[in-house]
């Protein structure tokens, strides 16, 4: 039963710390007398094993997990091999048996700690290797399962623990990229520091060259964002690799006793890690109080900025939604894309162009609209920089007619969507 398996471990524990307890008495005696008979009295084995385990109550000995056995469970150890050394010499001198060496219980006590202490090092360390497996060099690297990793901190150390305990995972590292320049040749968990994430495209010719080429680039750590990210997919993607995210060190959890670990999951990169600035939060109660029951005409509803804007003011319930687009077909796809998606919005799909101040002027006496979405522009930086003119027709004097429309026909507000018509320009846009 599962139930069962918690206190099954627990006895194993106990089994094994009181086998190596055991063995640590004539191994001491061995040290300190040397020649002796070791096994006489045969008595003192499971006294040595006895003490042990009573010394080792109060540090939880049997209830560690030699699996991820650190630093404070070879305190641990060590203390009980203190407190079990100490405990073992009390009862020999209550039984009135003499060891010939003063020097045995901190003889003891050392056996103690070698015999506890190593095969839990041993255990935990086998288990990293057994990840570690590219981790020398070896070209049997390469291939769909090999990574490269970036973060050398206790990100990567996180996450190449959580790494060693996935066992279903086929995934394999051939080094790490740190984000700084003095860590390299280093290594974490046997893992090698290839270099600094800055030399990313040497470090990817150098494994190319010796057919170590991984073909995933796992991110680390989340403090690579923005333009150095930007940097990195290019790269990246320059080799054909792709380019995942790990997940944050708070769902790098260990397994718990009688549990499984988080699946171990890689996902691709979010497009706000691109960003230079913390993203905001749509406040979508408050564009729903906006938008609900106004009528709202959207420009350049056929465009790939005013189709997707139709469809999120469609959401929200507007009175009547008109959809303005100098292009027939994209008018159309739009329109019958919201009369299946919203069959109960009332709508009206308008053929017209923002340069005709007449047509505009018109419509927008016709619709009365309440809310005005310009999105109706010329976005393409070349193609306007080749036909400047044609730019400043559509850009300036048809947001110009859309702007005077909207205010004759009584909006209260008009939001221009376009970046190319409400930033400073640098160019002729």
């Amino acid at each position: 039963m599962p139930a069962s398996r918690p206190l099954l471990r627990i006895a194993v524990n106990v089994a094994l710390d009181g086998v190596l307890a055991a063995v640590a008495v004539p191994m001491a005696r061995w040290i300190a007398e040397p020649g002796g008979n070791l096994l006489q009295p045969p008595w003192l084995l499971p006294v040595g094993a006895v003490s042990l385990l009573v010394a080792g109550l109060p540090f939880r000995l049997s209830l560690q997990y030699w699996r991820f056995a650190g630093i404070s469970d070879l305190i641990s150890v060590a203390a009980a091999s203190v407190g079990a050394a100490a405990l073992f010499a009390l009862v020999l001198h209550l039984a009135g048996f003499s060891i010939a060496s003063p020097a045995f219980p901190i003889i003891h006590a050392f056996a103690l700690l070698v015999l506890l202490g190593a095969p839990r090092v041993a255990y935990r360390r086998a288990q990293i290797v057994g990840a570690a497996a590219l981790a020398d060099g070896s070209r049997d690297n390469a291939g769909t399962g090999s990574a490269l990793l970036i973060g050398a901190g206790e990100d990567a150390d996180l996450f190449l623990r959580a790494l060693s305990q996935e066992r279903r995972s086929g995934l394999r590292v051939a080094g790490l990229l740190s984000l700084g320049t003095r860590q390299t040749g280093r290594r974490i968990q046997g893992f090698p520091i290839l270099g600094p994430v800055d030399d990313l495209v040497a470090v990817l010719d150098r494994l190319r060259a010796e057919d170590r080429l991984p073909s995933v680039l796992v991110i680390a750590t989340p403090d690579l964002t923005g333009d150095i990210l930007a940097r990195v997919i290019d790269e990246a993607h320059g080799f054909g690799l792709s380019v995942r995210r790990a997940p944050r060190p708070t769902a790098l959890r260990p397994a718990m006793q009688g549990g499984e670990a988080n699946r171990l999951e890689l996902k691709p990169v979010a497009i706000e890690d691109l960003l230079n600035r913390a993203q905001v939060p749509l406040d979508r109660d408050g564009m729903a109080r906006l938008i609900q029951g106004r009528r709202v005409i959207v420009t350049g509803a056929g465009g790939t900025i005013g189709s997707e804007l139709a469809r999120q003011v469609a959401a929200l319930g507007p009175e009547t939604l008109t959809l303005l687009d100098n292009g027939e077909y994209a008018l159309w796809q739009i329109d019958l894309e919201l009369a299946e998606t919203y069959p109960l919005l009332a709508r009206r799909a308008v053929i017209a162009d923002i340069r005709d101040e007449t047509r505009i002027r018109g419509i927008f006496d016709v619709c009365r609209p309440q809310l005005v979405f310009h999105a109706a522009a010329l976005k393409h930086v070349p193609m306007v920089e080749a036909n400047p003119l044609e730019g400043l027709l559509t850009n300036a004097a048809g947001t110009f007619h859309v702007a005077n429309a909207a205010r004759a026909a009584g909006a209260i507000a008009m939001v221009l969507i376009s970046t190319d018509k409400a930033v400073n320009p640098t160019s002729v846009m």
